[in-house]
């Protein structure tokens, strides 16, 4: 670091370099990452102090100024790099002298010159003085027109004091101040180059003497390179070859010639930040201090200040100020001296302080597989085109087969092949196209498959081997249990069958790879065939099949589960029948026997209180139709004194109901806590 340090002071201090030879540095080593990046290497001879030029596209530079690496390989030092401004060219215009933002017409821009010394022609006369100014006047203009604006220049001429030039007479103007000339010519220049804004050109300066070697490196981003296969299968006796190719493009500013080419499958971690646009900061505006003249003062009448201890408080009469810790805001007075205490936490503290128990990480973790890369050399490619290059050409393991799987086809199933990658280089997945004997065949998808490694893949329909799936059957058995402080601890095996009836119909053996879903990725299988693979979904089995046969293929399937039931909560119906169809231990069913029978007296005195309450309900509802008739006939009448009898009888049934109601409560109160007792100890196995 005190190197480097010092050697950037040298280079800082020293004199200015010699003016700089323009050099090339073609591209010479390019690596294309499948994550969307690409790392370009640049190296050249240079002599002396050098410079080069490189274009890039106004996209890139942020990631240009993130990444460049410069290396002079000879001991030569490294000089600014340098690019254009991002700022919008308005404010890159009115930056200079000679202000041509919104394209001003040339009466206002000699008038934004005042004081520039110029000379001009105008008509047969030729000045040379100081622009005084612009100023418009009413001309004469045609019969029907009227008098007409125009802008005249007037000029302090040498020797000929103010001088009035019509603009429109003026054949030729040049400013004798050379920087304003050339302030002008930079503002043009600056125009001119925000024309083209997709395009940026960035100056690399090299600083030495003789010639060496320099070298230059940098990330930006690229199009994702892709790959794509063809799977050939010839006659009985050839053996399967694959063909691959990796598809690039050039979307770069330069060509490349003859450049050496990786392509690296791989996720680094690469992001864009915006360190070209120029960042303002915005800054507080401060008022120069005024001061008003001191205003007169009315005082207040006065009253006398009790002396204070001069113990408690510093002399008679004075009082010490409290301090403390102010929250909110703070208005300084004249009695407060010094300044309030403050305290001041750490940020370690404060991360102590923080509760981050809560804080649980969502996301998930997965493998996303090895780094390769290919490597081909002598890669030549013009900007702004694509290319195919081969990177796999070799005979490949093989096998045709036929997938059935009934949740793609229900009838049929594919055409696909069994691959094993013993080429020895890894393949990114991509498309697939398949030939079988000299004819397209279909085309298929594989994902990335390391050396070694095997893949299915499918292309097409296979309607000359028709499947069926016949005898489905699926149930659950409770095997076993056991009973933990009244919670019942259940074993059920989940239990599903099936067969699989494939017909041969062409004049070929034939190999059917069968995918069969799982139950779980804990299942087992029983009284069936191993399978070829096993996925955590689906059991892979392999049927060979001769021509014109058909095969059945039976698979049974077992899984183990597991439930936790509150038998408190649990009906007496419920309980009924886990006794009747579960295989439990003896005491396991004399526990849950009786736990249904004190269920069973619940449920009955619920069913005694709803009952007496359903009849309280209907008495109620009697006794508004009675008393709407009272109404009518009156009490003193014959059908009233009948109403009023009847009236008293349905009160007297309530209260009896209600007093039922009352006892079957305490009951079913008594009954749940016996049930809550048992069930609180209950322990079976």
């Amino acid at each position: 670091a005190l190197a480097l340090t010092s050697a950037l002071s040298a280079t800082l201090c020293a004199a200015p370099p010699p003016p700089a030879a323009s050099t090339d540095l073609p591209v010479r080593e390019i690596a294309l990452f499948s994550s969307g990046v690409g790392y370009f290497q640049h190296e050249g001879p240079v002599r002396d102090n050098a410079r080069a030029e490189l274009q890039f596209k106004t996209a890139q530079i942020n990631d240009l100024l993130k990444s460049l690496v410069l290396q002079d390989l000879g001991g030569g030092t490294i000089g600014a790099v340098t690019y254009p401004s991002q700022d919008p060219v308005e404010k890159t215009l009115r930056s200079f002298q000679v202000d041509i933002t919104g394209n001003p017409p040339l009466a206002d821009l000699l008038n934004q010159l005042r004081g520039a010394k110029v000379t001009l022609s105008a008509g047969a006369e030729k000045l040379q003085g100081t622009i005084l100014g612009v100023e418009v006047r009413d001309v004469p203009g045609g019969e029907k027109s009227g008098p007409l604006k125009a802008a005249f220049l007037n000029v302090i001429a040498t020797g000929l004091g103010i001088r009035s030039v019509a603009i429109s007479d003026v054949r030729s103007l040049q400013f004798d101040d050379a920087a304003l000339q050339a302030e002008l010519e930079k503002a043009l220049a600056a125009l001119s180059a925000a024309r083209d804004k997709d395009k940026k050109t960035v100056g690399l300066a090299f600083n030495g003497k003789g010639e060496r070697s320099v070298r230059l490196g940098y990330v930006v981003e690229t199009p994702v390179w892709k790959t794509s296969y063809r799977l050939v299968f010839g006659g009985t006796d050839a053996k399967p070859r694959l063909q691959g190719w990796a598809l690039i493009e050039n979307q770069t500013e330069n060509d490349w010639n003859d450049v050496k080419l990786s392509l690296v499958s791989g996720r680094p971690i690469s992001f864009i930040q915006d360190l070209y646009q120029p960042l303002y900061v915005q800054r507080q505006v401060v008022q120069n201090e005024t001061y008003a003249s001191v205003k007169p003062q009315v005082y207040a009448a006065g009253r006398p200040q009790a002396p204070v201890d001069a113990k408690a408080g510093g002399g008679a009469g004075y009082a010490e100020p409290k301090r403390g810790i102010v929250t909110g805001s703070y208005i300084p007075t004249a009695e407060t001296e010094g300044p309030l205490p403050v305290t001041i936490y750490s940020a370690d503290q404060l991360r102590r302080g923080a509760d981050i128990s809560s804080i649980e990480p969502t996301a998930e973790t997965r493998e996303v597989g090895e780094l390769f890369q290919y490597s081909v050399a002598g890669i030549s490619l013009p900007r702004q085109r694509s290319a195919m290059i081969p990177i796999v050409n070799d005979d490949i393991d093989a096998e045709k087969i036929s997938i059935f799987n009934p949740r793609v086809e229900r009838a049929f199933p594919l055409n696909g092949a069994r691959l094993k990658n013993s080429v020895k280089l890894h393949l990114l997945g991509g498309p697939v196209t398949v030939f079988d004997e000299g004819r397209y065949a279909g085309d298929a998808r594989i994902g990335d498959v390391p050396p070694g490694q095997t893949r299915l893949l499918s292309y097409g329909l296979d309607i000359q081997l028709p499947v069926m799936v016949e005898d489905v059957k699926s149930n659950q058995l409770i095997t076993s249990g056991k009973i933990v402080a009244g919670v019942l601890q259940l074993s059920r095996k989940a239990v599903s069958s099936c067969t699989y009836v494939a017909e041969n119909k062409s004049t070929r053996p034939k190999k059917l790879v069968i995918e069969h879903a799982r139950l779980g990725s804990d299942s087992k299988l029983a009284e069936t065939a191993l399978p070829t693979e096993t996925t955590p979904e689906l059991f892979r089995f392999d049927v060979a099949i001769a021509p014109g046969r058909t095969e059945k293929f039976p698979v049974r399937e077992e899984r183990v589960l597991s439930e936790v039931m509150q038998l408190v909560d649990t009906s007496r119906d419920d309980l009924v029948l886990l006794v009747k169809e579960g295989e439990f231990p003896a005491q396991v069913r004399e526990s849950l026997t009786k736990a249904a029978s004190m269920q069973q007296g619940l449920e009955a005195g619920k069913r005694e209180i709803a009952a007496r309450e359903q009849q309280i309900n209907a008495i109620s509802e009697e006794q508004k139709r009675i008393r709407e008739n009272l109404k009518t006939a009156g009490e003193k009448s014959e059908y009233g004194v009948r109403l009023l009898r009847k009236l008293n009888e349905q009160e007297t049934t309530i209260e009896r109901l209600q007093g039922e109601v009352l006892a079957l409560r305490k009951k079913l109160e008594t009954q749940q806590q016996d049930l809550a007792d048992y069930l609180k100890g209950l322990n079976a196995a």
